[in-house]
């Protein structure tokens, strides 16, 4: 080693690493002639103790650890080591400590640094190709694994974030910050029970922890649970802004429309400028600020500082005053508003309108008569779901909350699931590739088909919290998925939520979302979707008939008890006079709707689209004939 000693060592040290996957104990031998040459030498430490480890010599492998990691306080992988042999040995604190260690060396690394700037920045593409050069070098590296979760979680890949966030917690099972963030990637998957699962290994404490519980509770329709886990966390840890707003959301859903006021309120006097407390005030839909609101709204948003409002509190701010001046007929200041909130919010979209009407030609093309019938009596054959489909702000809320008084019928929310199963079977296709989806159905036999109709219903359960033997999902992107329905649960009942395009377009363009529905942020990209939309469900319309039940807004309006009675018989339920007095109903609601929905039908909003009729041009030229011949369908848009 000594005419070469950097060139001949590293030779070593790889020939070593090598012996370390066939024969431990060669390597060994081969770990401690380095050190003999170059006595203390970390990384050959590191190769010994791992191979002791390998040949069952625990004692000897602490040491050569501890060693290396006294030699080379920076090195991850010998910290990882040592505690993974400490927790072997049953010396729970020492293998915290040294987790501990190897966390603050890795994140100590200035590659990881680097990647978390870009983090920072949401250079998203910046940090991913950072971190994976790192782990192809240090595939051990429980920080780099975690912060590349936390890329795939902000890019919407969950399942790759999942998958990274438990090989790192295999590595490093006190790595709590890995464990938390695995929590919240499984709630964002509506996997509750595995994230309740997580989140009971972590310190119940710990006040993140607990809203994060409650949250989750929250989804899985427990909301008193959450209410009160709420309640409990604000009592000791009040400095919570966030805190507050989620516990606001929870009262809301339960009818407790005062209380989720004071809730978004104390969010707002901690963090005045705070948009998302402002637009959940707005999006209370009955709420009307007064002069003072608007004055802190705007001084928010054009005040000393301006510049250091987040681009979220300022799009936020912008939906709460649209609707600040839409309430005091101020219609021009509203629009302009609404306008600036939706631009800043689009272009923080990835949102891509030729993927839709891609996805509706072929839908189109795969499903014909000839193909369901082929599959006829396939699929799960339980009739338990009953799927409310449309656009969002259509009256799907109010159709749901008319069936959930019926007493066989559940009201749960828009669950995620069969959007989850459509995302799985499509795969994850490279940049520039369409997904394989929906093709990919015509692939599956009986026996499949019938799976995914009870993985379904499985996942589903959780937010299923009483006897009735039918349940509804009102995913309202749901219609972009009647094939897979048809196919996997043909039993399901399906309704048709439509309203006219110019309501419901502008009303979904005043509406922030809290996640998903990224056409409606855009005049014509709404537009655009309405006719896609309409297209594929006439496309159902010819190759299925009856199959699904449309129920128009305005009809519903005009002659609620008859629409009532017609849904109903779709249903195979019969009348009950509990479904016209809807508006009793206690039930949780937690979309916007959900005080709309507590007061009985009234026409006024049928038509409240007009005051911005001015401004509505670009929806008009979008949605071409299907507004002019709203209800019924042009054959130009039925026919493709």
């Amino acid at each position: 080693m000594a005419a070469d000693p950097h060139g001949s060592l590293a030779t070593a040290l790889a020939h070593t690493e090598r012996l370390l996957a066939r024969d431990a104990a060669l390597a060994a031998e081969q770990a401690r002639e380095i050190l003999k040459v170059m006595p203390g030498q970390p990384v050959a430490l590191r190769l010994l103790g791992t191979a002791l480890a390998q040949t069952g010599d625990g004692a000897g492998a602490l040491a050569s650890l501890r060693e290396a990691t006294a030699r080379d306080p920076g090195d991850v992988e010998s910290w990882r080591l040592l505690g993974e042999q400490f927790a072997l040995a049953g010396e729970t604190k020492n293998a915290d400590d040294a987790n501990a260690q190897m966390l603050r060396a890795a994140t100590a690394s200035p590659e990881l640094v680097e990647a978390a700037m870009a983090l920072a920045d949401n250079r998203l593409a910046v940090a991913e190709a950072g971190l994976r050069a790192r782990l192809e070098r240090r595939p051990t590296d429980v920080a780099a694994l975690r912060m590349l979760a936390e890329v795939a979680g902000r890019l919407g890949r969950y399942p790759e974030a999942e998958a990274l966030l438990r090989r790192a917690l295999e590595l490093a099972p006190a790595f709590t910050a890995a464990r938390t963030n695995l929590a919240q990637v499984l709630h964002r998957q509506n996997k509750s029970a595995d994230a309740l699962a997580e989140l009971d290994r972590l310190d119940a404490r710990d006040p993140g922890h607990l809203t994060l519980r409650a949250a989750v509770l929250a989804r899985t329709g427990d909301t008193a649970g959450a209410v009160t886990l709420y309640a409990a966390v604000l009592a000791d840890y009040p400095r919570q802004p966030k805190a507050w707003i989620s516990y606001g959301h929870a009262l809301k859903a339960v009818g407790r429309p005062a209380d989720s006021i004071a809730a978004y309120r104390a969010a707002i006097a901690q963090t005045p400028g705070l948009g998302e407390a402002w637009w959940s005030l707005a999006n209370l839909k009955t709420l009307r600020f007064d002069d003072g609101d608007v004055a802190a709204m705007t001084a928010a948003l054009v005040g000393e500082r301006p510049d250091e409002l987040a681009d979220e509190d300022r799009y936020h701010l912008h939906f709460a005053l649209g609707k600040a001046h839409e309430d005091a007929a101020r219609y021009a200041a509203s629009f302009d508003h609404y306008a600036r909130g939706n631009a800043l919010r689009r272009e923080t979209l990835r949102y891509d309108a030729d993927e839709v009407t891609t996805h509706v030609e072929r839908s189109t093309a795969l499903f014909t008569r000839e193909f369901f019938a082929a599959r006829a009596g396939q699929g799960c054959q339980e009739a338990d779901p009953i799927f409310i489909v449309g656009l969002p702000r259509s009256g799907s809320t109010l159709l749901e909350q008319i069936l959930s008084s019926h007493s066989a019928v559940e009201g749960t929310s828009e669950l995620p699931d069969l959007l989850s199963i459509a995302g799985r079977l499509g795969g994850r296709p490279q940049a520039g590739q369409a997904s394989s989806y929906p093709d990919v159905l015509a692939t599956l036999d009986a026996g499949q088909l019938r799976v995914l109709g009870e993985e379904y219903l499985e996942r589903t359960r959780a937010n299923r919290h009483t006897a009735r033997p039918y349940f509804i999902d009102k995913m309202p992107n749901n219609f972009q998925h009647i094939g897979l329905i048809q196919l996997i649960l043909p039993n399901a009942r399906i309704i048709d939520a439509r309203r006219h395009p110019l309501g419901c377009g502008f009303s979904g363009f005043k509406q922030h979302f809290a996640r998903g529905q990224g056409f409606t942020y855009s005049l014509p990209e709404i537009g655009r979707y309405y006719r896609d939309y309409v297209r594929l469900m006439a496309h159902f319309d010819t190759v299925l008939p009856g199959r699904v039940h449309r129920v128009i807004y305005e009809a519903l309006v005009a002659d609620p008890e008859a629409e009532i009675r017609a849904l109903l018989a779709y249903c195979g339920r019969p009348f009950e006079a509990g479904c016209l007095a809807f508006h009793a109903n206690d039930r949780v609601v937690r979309t916007p709707s959900s005080e709309q929905v507590r007061q009985p039908i009234y026409a006024a909003a049928v038509e409240h689209w007009q005051h911005y009729d001015d401004w509505l041009g670009p929806l008009k030229a979008a949605l071409g004939p299907v507004l002019d011949s709203y209800p019924v369908v042009p054959p130009s848009v039925a026919t493709g």
